[in-house]
């Protein structure tokens, strides 16, 4: 009776012991022949994803069908071919996401081309266009790249994490973009304020550190997400240690002064260099781990760091996005630290890229 009492508590502990570190089974789910930067996806569960902007790819945004992994141009080839009679086409898209309504909704950054910053909504149920709001450069200046983004449909905004890396910028000018969805109103926040700014935490691949020229490049404000209810917004800066929160509302609030604002931003866990972000039902935040060839997870109910998956060919994890239909977490490895900006021009990323997935603690939140 002794020997099993002491072999249940050697097999409880050791349960115990991979239930906080084992990391979760991932797979890869397709490949592709060049890096994919954000996925999202349709009404049907097929992946709608960009094509990263550092690789300057002839397409810039795709659609692969979830059963067969045939891709196409997304919304279609005309969209994704510059030309100079007008600009409605894709320029530099990275972020990307998709709604309730069936619209998947593409940041286009427009570094590529003499046209203006804009988000464009496809609607995937009518295959048409919904809507263009444009991004003025009163919002988004010279030195700006808008990267990824929260489409908060309760209400009524387009919630944009500015890097402030764009054309020689250094991070020190990240900021928020904050779009009204009605009105198409624009507005720059917290521009190289605390949590929007980088910290001096060099991003650190292998032994080398991610420079141009020699010089460490230092991303502001990158992963942003928000929970199930549009209660708050995570973000955090991808260069350092911190995901802060602040209520949504509190955020776009036009009658707050910009200190008052940064009074209610929250400093709500430790975390690891990274770039994008997603959640689960219970508020556990996914954020890809770029120096660990990972996704690591902030746990809701202690707020600790863990490795969720972690794969060798999981080189520079980029978006990480639910899908709503059959309940996988996705995640793109781009590549990024290969590209030439960062290797003396020469491009050293190998063939295929991947796109992984993998089941998250909890149910995830749909379009995040």
């Amino acid at each position: 009776m002794k020997t099993i009492s002491v072999l249940l508590i050697v097999i409880t502990s050791v349960i115990s012991l991979k239930a906080q570190n084992t990391v979760t089974e991932t797979e890869v789910f397709a490949t592709t022949e060049q890096a994919v930067g954000n996925i999202t996806f349709t009404d049907t569960g097929d992946l709608v994803y960009s094509h990263h902007p550092f690789f300057s790819p002839e397409n810039r945004v795709m659609i692969m069908d979830a059963k067969t992994k045939e891709s196409k141009p997304f919304p279609n080839k005309a969209w994704n071919t510059p030309r100079t009679t007008d600009d409605n086409y894709l320029s530099n898209v990275l972020g990307i996401r998709n709604d309730e309504n069936g619209v998947v909704w593409m940041l286009d950054m427009a570094q590529r081309n003499n046209v203006i910053p804009k988000i464009v909504g496809w609607n995937t149920t009518t295959n048409q266009l919904e809507r263009i709001y444009y991004l003025p450069e009163s919002s988004v200046p010279k030195h700006a790249q808008p990267n990824d983004m929260v489409v908060d449909t309760k209400n009524g905004y387009f919630i944009i994490a500015d890097e402030g890396i764009g054309n020689g910028g250094d991070g020190t000018k990240a900021a928020f973009i904050i779009v009204d969805m009605k009105t198409g109103k624009t507005r720059r926040l917290l521009e190289g304020t605390r949590t929007t700014l980088p910290e001096n935490t060099p991003t650190v691949i292998n032994g080398k550190h991610l420079a141009v020229n020699g010089t460490d490049l230092l991303v502001g404000n990158d992963g942003i997400t928000a929970d199930a209810n549009f209660e708050y917004i995570y973000y955090g800066p991808l260069n350092g240690t911190k995901i802060y929160r602040i209520k949504t509302l509190d955020l776009v609030n036009e009658a707050l002064t910009e200190t008052e604002l940064d009074s209610k931003i929250e400093t709500y866990s430790e975390k690891p260099n990274n770039g994008g972000m997603s959640i689960d039902k219970d508020g556990n935040i996914y954020l890809t781990a770029l120096e660990t060839n990972s996704v690591a997870v902030v746990l809701a109910k202690d707020k600790s760091v863990k490795t969720m998956v972690k794969d060798p060919n999981m080189v520079w994890p980029d978006g990480v996005s639910y899908n709503h239909i059959d309940g996988y977490m996705y995640v793109s490895a781009a590549q990024v630290n290969k590209g030439a900006v960062f290797n003396n021009g020469k491009d050293s990323s190998t063939k295929p890229f991947y796109i992984f997935r993998f089941k998250p603690i909890v149910k995830g939140v749909s379009f995040r």
